[in-house]
């Protein structure tokens, strides 16, 4: 085998910057009886031209360099060198690759019965869920209407799991269940106290299971004209008054002063990661259902407010931070407040799909649900 290397008589390459000898030959020693390794061999070929070689206008000098065979090749004949040969190169040993999960933290899959786009239309509200492109759907919601057999009660949730969809789906299936169970056994003055039961039941059934994850939770418990709303988490409520957006709740989170002080008071501690802040270096939310392993600063109580229902009250909002981390309040009733009043048809799950796709076309990554209620439908 031979290369070949081409050195140019021009300034670029000239003599006085790579000096070469007028002539340079090197035999192969090919002693059988040697053990040392062949050695290259270099040939000077002088110009065929009377030019001077440090003329630019002189053709190039080639250097023929002539070296063994690389050590990954095999020759197949023994014959002479100066013959020629057959080359075959060796077959790469072959890899065997661990087969691993591709997304981070190892989260479940999205079950094959989970649509990436779930729509309801029900009996006095709309409810538009949209999987994010962050993992699996983690996103519930619930709603029971005609409670008791009267039109004018219902009970609304939506629920963000965090960590996987369990504790999401526990709550979304049983936190609204235990609420009616927990007013059933007390009076009407003391409905604040019935919620935060039901919360605190469902908190405790879930632990029980021993499952890993939680769920942030915000709820609208519509009975005897009045609205009552609940969360636990960074799920929030908005209500449209006469078309001024009005939050009745606040989120839960670490960065919040009164939570930051309850949480550093029972021994735990909070702190800013990339502008985020979080518990105990992890979860950056401060009450909701489940988290076992954060329970001691993580509690299930939720903020209640009481409203008493009238005209001015047009519809209600639940959603996910999904939707809040990019739409501000205002602008949610802005967007839907002309699909749910003022119109012989109303639409509100084309205002539910709307602001979705605003939060989507503004980068949002997580699961988005949005729950609009006609409260014009519960007076």
């Amino acid at each position: 085998m031979s290369c070949t290397v081409a050195l140019s008589n021009s300034p670029v390459f000239s003599p006085s910057r790579v000096p070469v000898p007028a002539s340079l030959r090197c035999k192969v020693s090919s002693s059988s009886s040697s053990s040392s390794p062949e050695t290259l061999t270099l040939t000077h070929s002088p110009s065929k031209t009377s030019a001077s070689p440090s003329s630019p206008s002189s053709p190039l000098r080639i250097l023929r360099l002539q070296k063994p065979p690389p050590s990954n090749l095999i020759r197949a004949s023994n014959t002479d060198c100066s013959t020629s040969m057959v080359l075959k190169r060796k077959r790469p040993t072959r890899l065997d690759l661990p087969v691993a999960s591709m997304s981070f933290g190892n989260f479940p899959v999205t079950p094959a019965g989970v649509a990436d786009l779930v729509d309801v239309e029900g009996d006095g509200y709309s409810v538009c869920c949209k999987r994010g492109r962050k993992g699996a759907m983690e996103d519930r919601h619930s709603a029971m209407v005609n409670l008791k057999g009267d039109y004018k009660q219902g009970v609304f949730g939506i629920f963000d799991g965090h960590g996987g969809v369990k504790a999401a789906e526990f709550s979304a299936e049983n936190l609204n269940k235990n609420i009616m169970n927990e007013l059933g056994k007390t009076t009407d003055d003391k409905i604040e106290a019935a919620v935060k039961n039901g919360y605190l039941k469902t908190d405790t059934e879930f632990l029980s299971q021993e499952v890993r994850g939680g769920s942030c939770c915000v709820t609208a418990l519509i009975q005897k004209g009045n609205l009552v709303v609940s969360n636990a988490g960074d799920c929030r409520a908005v209500v449209s008054r006469g078309g001024l957006a009005e939050a009745l709740t606040s989120d839960h989170r670490p960065s919040r002063k009164d939570e930051k002080d309850r949480i550093e008071a029972s021994g735990g501690y909070v702190d800013c990661c990339h502008g985020v802040w979080r518990i105990q270096g992890s979860l950056a939310v401060s009450r909701g259902i489940g988290d076992q392993y954060l329970k001691q600063w993580v509690t299930a109580e939720p903020e209640t407010k009481i409203l008493e229902l009238n005209p001015e009250l047009e519809f209600l909002v639940l959603a996910s931070d999904g939707l809040w981390d990019t739409v501000s309040n205002q602008e949610a009733v802005d967007i839907a407040r002309p699909l749910c009043t003022g119109i012989s048809t109303q639409q509100p799950l084309s205002a539910c799909r709307k602001l979705i796709d605003l939060s989507v076309s503004r980068g949002s990554l997580d699961d988005i649900s949005v729950m609009i209620i006609q409260l014009g439908q519960f007076c």
